[in-house]
């Protein structure tokens, strides 16, 4: 059996497919969220003229190195703040849509392993990266990140991640959780309707609703979804918008 249409709705959340651009710049802003594990809200960034916001997650793994997911702007101020935090092993893109600054990180850190899912791997041939993300974590990050494949659509597959120690759940385009404040100084009225309708506001936290009708193989994407709702998260962290600090457990159902 598939996910129902009101299931779609309310689990399913996707991004666009397009090349994003630099919208604009501004001081990277490091967050302690639980025990070595930060995020980092880094520019906004231009995607088919929408303004997006952007975030990376770091994490340090107990053998003291970090693991960076969704790399942001790597400006001078958070390269010094990411030495300061430890070797940068790992570079995580979570699908096809979070590659920008891949390149610039690998560039910055060349003894750090990158990767990503085989679709990410196919945009990005310039990049040498580790063997492909699918359902089972790398022995490099297992005893500590747990990861789900949300496969289902043909548009778009993503790496969901698990952060045991801190019980955070970790989404790119899963979820688009855009507040009020940010729409009113970034996007225009008839956008910020779309946005409203589309549920990717703040008491929604929906994906795009071309992403949502996407789905047309459902029955990997429940078993994704079960799995998902399994893990004892606290906090949902995602790529563009409001995270949430708490009830983490009742965001995703």
């Amino acid at each position: 059996m598939g996910l129902s249409g009101r299931e779609l709705d309310s689990f399913v959340r996707w991004p666009r497919l397009h090349p994003l651009r630099l919208h604009r710049t501004r001081p990277a802003m490091l967050q302690k969220i639980g025990h070595d594990i930060w995020i980092v809200d880094g520019a906004c960034v231009s995607f088919y003229g929408f303004p997006y916001p952007t975030r990376c997650v770091i994490v340090r793994l107990k053998g003291g190195g970090l693991w960076v997911w969704s790399p942001t702007k790597l400006t001078e101020e958070l390269r010094a703040i990411v030495q300061d935090l430890g070797p940068v092993e790992h570079l995580v893109s979570p699908n096809k849509i979070h590659y920008l600054f891949l390149a610039e990180w690998a560039d910055a850190f060349p003894g750090a392993k990158v990767w990503g899912p085989a679709s990410t791997i196919a945009k990005c041939p310039e990049l040498e990266f580790e063997k492909a993300l699918t359902e089972t974590p790398p022995l490099d990050w297992a005893d500590e990140i747990d990861q789900v494949w949300m496969q289902g659509s043909p548009a778009l597959d993503e790496v969901v991640f698990h952060h045991r120690s801190s019980a955070t759940t970790i989404l790119a385009d899963l979820s688009e959780n855009f507040s009020d404040a940010f729409l009113r100084e970034h996007w225009k009225p008839w956008a910020r309707w779309i946005a409203r309708r589309w549920k990717i506001v703040e008491g929604w936290g929906y994906a795009p609703l071309e992403w949502r009708l996407s789905f047309i193989f459902r029955k990997p994407a429940r078993a994704a979804k079960g799995r998902i709702l399994d893990w004892p998260t606290e906090q949902v962290v995602m790529a563009h918008g409001e995270w949430q600090s708490s009830d983490g457990q009742a965001f995703l159902q």
